[in-house]
């Protein structure tokens, strides 16, 4: 990837609402070059999106777990992600090499919540679950194209 695509995957990471114009004062180019350098990012998939962050915690979401999963028999057809997508409390599901097949990253409001979580997991995937939960996130949701980037 070229240096001025880089630079404009960088900022957009940190901000993607930035306009056309501010990109191109940022990186020397004009609007209209950003503006082609953008759509060429998406065209290639480079930016395949845009969204809001949310604060779970303030959206009434404050604890996040890691769920760990591994079906009851290995036999089984690997459906895992498909038996579990309507479960709106999972963020991410992460297939992985090692002891587990997935991870789960979920968020929900309680403990009790987590738990029965963890109950619809186990009977729509038909799995078994080993559980961490998250104290603290001291950062997240890092792009490795804006590593050694400081926040402004």
């Amino acid at each position: 990837m070229e240096e001025l695509d880089r630079r404009i995957v960088q900022l957009l990471a940190r901000d993607g609402r930035l306009s056309y114009t501010d990109l191109g004062k940022a990186t020397g180019l004009s609007t209209s070059a950003v503006h082609q350098r953008v759509r060429r990012l998406e065209e290639r998939g480079v930016l395949r999106g845009y969204r809001a962050v949310v604060d779970h915690e303030a959206a009434g979401m404050p604890l996040t777990a890691l769920i760990s999963v591994t079906p009851v028999d290995p036999a089984a057809p690997d459906d895992i992600p498909d038996r579990l997508r309507h479960l709106t409390e999972i963020d991410s599901c992460f297939s992985v090499a090692g002891e587990e097949s997935y991870v789960l990253e979920v968020r929900v409001g309680t403990p009790g919540d987590l738990e029965l979580l963890l109950a619809r997991v186990r009977a729509a995937a038909n799995v078994t679950t080993r559980t961490t939960v998250v104290l603290s996130t001291p950062w997240e949701d890092r792009s490795p194209l804006a590593a050694g980037e400081s926040a402004d």
